[in-house]
């Protein structure tokens, strides 16, 4: 289909306004090409600059040099770099006119910030979207015989939007010959428009179907998702839809990603389906849910097993925890390695315009390696585990030998290493009684005290910010977030990462989930096991000391 009168149409009913907004944003943008690569985004005039050591900075994630962040955007590895892409705005700390931040890695563990790839134009924000390595060149962008980069995003019009409400959304793409560090729009733009009544058409996640030998998209609709295919990434047509009577719907669905993936240790694979949405988390906000079944290349069904489980949870969660939203997985990673790599973005849209960070606001969570697993008792579940480059930056190392903590008892661990920047590994071997609880909390000198643990009358492990220092930012903010433990086993494993403001706690091998941050007054300085209703048995541990990624060190 050619969609060149569609786009002039579009063009034509953009009212003036909309038209000297779109000579703004080009006057005010600076040239992408002739920037020199690598050049650090800088904050802009009459902002503090980045010092990487500000307040509730974390160290070990990644996060802007200045201004506002959120939905990760366009992963995609190529010639031994990750691609990070992000929902940015330069010129504040809050939500504005969307660009794409831009940042590569070699390792997925240390980032070098790259100029902003994609600005506004005519056709409006750049909003969240993904990219791909185009391997046969089917799009004609390519040069030389190699494969260019192409991104695919969703336009989102704001003077569309505030006249009637729908149709503002429609996506796009750019490509790159150069390693992305310079994007040219395509002249055919918007490839997909909106086919009419939808407010929420959004988020493109593409990738190449072997099967059907084309392009497959995800991209949400409102309360479901679209699935559309295309041999070029220009011309595109509707496949099918999929959710409308699944899931959770207490808001928009945003951010599709569409997977499949091998079973952990058995001979069979399965397409996962990540679906983010927002109001409906399982915590309230933003949250992550997934769905597990097939795809042929046409239409996604539900496999049988999950969908039973669907009818008893309603919604089975990638994370539990408040802040995990709008992740997607990585592009293009080489079948060598094989592994499902994710990246969220550590906020929650309750509160995270108003956390009190300075001159940058929002991190991204730690990449994760997801795996899809299948028990008896569970079903098909997916685990995430943090990706294993992570452990070179482990320092000092403090082993825990086996303790009791008696009831109503709590124990100080004298670990002499910064407890606000390090890794936990613990293992416990729960108690016999019926009720109990147990778990470890960090604390400042100032009394407050951030606790994750299990309580095992209700079979759940618990993040617990009540006491975690500043939320007078937000009502929404205190709470204590739980989630049914899914691990049968008596004995109970921890990896806990701490940075600063914010902890990543994987239990029992990933399969439960948490991800919350905080903003302490003063850096958590202690750490200390604490019981009650019964004895705590910790069977060992290990705490890892954690360098910082920015500026060679975390000094």
């Amino acid at each position: 289909m050619h969609y060149a009168e569609p786009f002039l149409r579009m063009v034509a009913r953009l009212s003036l306004t909309a038209l000297l907004f779109a000579l703004a944003v080009a006057c005010s943008q600076p040239p992408v090409r002739g920037q020199p690569a690598g050049a650090a985004l800088e904050a802009p005039a009459g902002q503090a600059a980045a010092s990487w050591r500000e307040p509730h900075r974390p160290q070990f994630h990644f996060s802007p040099p200045a201004m506002w962040m959120n939905d990760p955007n366009g992963m995609v590895f190529f010639e031994g770099e990750y691609h990070l892409f992000y929902q940015y705005y330069p010129d504040d700390t809050v939500w504005g006119p969307m660009h794409w931040g831009h940042a590569v890695s070699t390792d997925l563990v240390h980032w070098q910030h790259l100029p902003i790839a994609l600005y506004p134009d005519e056709l409006g924000y750049i909003f969240s979207g993904s990219a791909v390595v185009d391997w046969n060149n089917s799009s004609g962008f390519g040069v030389g015989g190699r494969p260019p980069l192409v991104a695919i995003y969703t336009y989102h019009h704001p003077e569309l939007a505030e006249a009637g409400g729908k149709n503002h959304e429609y996506q796009g793409i750019a490509y790159s010959n150069d390693r992305g560090r310079s994007w040219t729009k395509y002249a055919g733009n918007p490839v997909l428009p909106n086919p009419g009544g939808l407010q929420d058409f959004r988020d493109p996640k593409v990738f190449w179907h072997q099967d059907s030998q084309r392009w497959v998209m995800a991209l949400s609709a409102t309360d479901h998702v679209q699935f559309w295919a295309s041999p070029d990434l220009k011309d595109w047509q509707f496949l099918s839809d999929f959710g409308r009577d699944w899931g959770a719907h207490g808001g928009v669905w945003e951010c599709p990603d569409l997977v499949e993936m091998q079973v952990d240790g058995r001979d069979e694979s399965r397409w996962v389906l990540i679906l983010n949405l927002n109001p409906g988390g399982p915590q309230g906000g933003s949250g992550t849910q997934y769905f597990v079944g097939d795809f042929d290349g046409r239409d996604f069904t539900l496999d049988e097993s999950f969908a039973q489980t669907l009818r008893a949870e309603g919604a089975v969660w990638l994370d539990a925890g408040r802040d995990n939203y709008a992740g997607v997985t990585w592009s293009d990673i080489p079948e060598a390695d094989g592994r499902t790599l994710f990246i969220g973005w550590m906020g929650n849209w309750d509160y995270a315009q108003q956390v009190p960070t300075h001159p940058w606001r929002s991190a991204m969570t730690l990449p994760r390696e997801l795996l899809l697993t299948r028990t008896g008792s569970a079903g098909y579940r997916l685990h995430s585990r943090p990706v294993a480059e992570l452990r070179q930056l482990r320092g000092e190392a403090v082993t825990l030998d086996p303790r009791t903590v008696g009831p109503a008892t709590e124990v100080t661990l004298a670990v002499d290493i910064p407890v606000a920047q390090s890794e936990w590994l613990l293992e416990f071997d729960l108690p016999d009684a019926v009720a109990y609880e147990f778990g470890i909390a960090f604390s400042n000198e100032l009394g407050e005290r951030y606790r994750f643990g299990y309580d095992g009358a209700r079979n759940q492990f618990y993040s617990d910010r009540m006491d975690s220092g500043d939320f007078s930012f937000s009502e929404n903010f205190p709470g204590v977030h739980r989630a049914t433990r899914l691990s049968p086993d008596r004995k109970l494993s921890l990896h806990l990462f701490l940075d600063v403001a914010s902890l990543e706690a994987f239990a029992d091998g990933g399969a439960n989930v948490l991800t919350d941050t905080f903003f302490p007054t003063r850096v958590y300085r202690e750490a200390a096991l604490y019981a009650e209703g019964a004895e705590l048995r910790l069977l060992g541990g290990t705490v890892f000391a954690l360098d910082g990624i920015w500026n060679g060190s975390g000094d």
